[in-house]
């Protein structure tokens, strides 16, 4: 059985789509489609059962994806720890980067950039649900995510833990407010995030636990785009604290949500008991010493996703 047509395999199955894992994968869709029919006639049985654009594993198909993410996280861990030989004078180092938390990596990427010049920094752009299945599967030994994760498979470094606020237009009524209620944006229009991102989730959740579905007339992946739309009378936006501080307030009106607060809660993520390369461990340290001192950042974490109050908090 060849890694490659396994690799294959099981990034259309995460996709969804022959096109889409082709992107993903940098080749054809003629090249996934013959080496995933190579994999079948291996096994014996077919593996997807196709419809249309619908997809859906077999028994075996379900094994074999199973399965094959185990074995290729294996392979990545060995590629990793046989390229890690080495030291620190050259190399690479890949880092899953959410498009909501970005900004929140410019200090480590900076410091990191200045101790370690010669190691090659590459970015990986996914929504935090993606990052945790390249983690997952061996692809990415670090990345950042929305907390909680799953605290048997991952273990963390904090790096925020803001609030998110409503974000409208100067002279709207909340003007006047000092906070706004959640359920009060019931019968607003929303820009929302992405489906890809975690943070849909997490405010499409808050929203229904208040009473609502938010109706939600444009999305984005990019907090300066909603706030865009936001100030072209689209609708209205919740954003993390820190973002909404930079929006000019001639234009913006930015108050905290309550009732309930929603979180924003960033971190750097790793598999626990994984291999770490001496880059990752390097990268690690920086951001240890760069990230710590976030405004608003009053909870310590312990492992992936607990939360308690810092010393002295009552």
């Amino acid at each position: 059985m060849e890694l490659r047509a396994l690799r294959y395999f099981v990034e259309v199955v995460r996709q969804q789509s022959f096109t889409q894992a082709a992107e993903r994968l940098f080749v054809t869709q003629p090249t996934i489609s013959k080496m995933v029919k190579a994999l079948e006639e291996e096994i014996g049985a077919p593996l997807l059962l196709r419809d249309g654009r619908q997809m859906e594993l077999t028994d075996e198909g379900r094994i074999v994806y199973q399965r094959g993410q185990d074995v290729l996280a294996v392979y990545a861990q060995l590629q990793a720890e046989l390229d890690d030989v080495g030291t620190l004078g050259r190399g690479a180092l890949t880092i899953g980067i959410p498009p909501m938390g970005g900004s929140l990596f410019t200090p480590a990427i900076a410091e990191f950039r200045r101790r370690y010049p010669k190691i090659e920094l590459k970015l990986f752009e996914q929504g935090s649900r993606g990052i945790e299945a390249a983690l997952a599967a061996g692809e990415l030994e670090l990345g950042g995510v929305l907390l909680p994760v799953d605290a048997q498979v991952y273990d963390v470094l904090p790096m925020s833990l803001q609030p998110l606020w409503l974000v409208a237009r100067q002279g709207s009524r909340w003007d006047g407010e000092r906070q706004v209620r959640l359920d009060d944006l019931a019968m607003e229009p929303f820009v929302f995030y992405g489906e890809s991102l975690a943070l849909n989730d997490v405010v499409t959740r808050a929203c229904r636990d208040s009473g609502f579905s938010p109706t939600i007339v444009a999305r984005s992946s990019h907090w300066d785009f909603m706030a865009a739309l936001v100030h072209a009378g689209v609708g209205i936006a919740l954003l993390p604290a820190p973002y909404c501080r930079r929006l000019d307030p001639a234009h913006f009106t930015c108050r905290p949500i309550v009732e309930p607060e929603i979180r924003w809660e960033m971190a750097i993520a790793w598999r626990r008991n994984a291999y770490l390369s001496h880059a990752a461990r390097a990268w690690l340290e920086v951001a240890r010493e760069t990230l710590p001192g976030q405004p608003g950042d009053d909870f310590v974490y312990t492992r992936a996703g607990s939360v308690g109050k810092s010393p002295g908090d009552s």
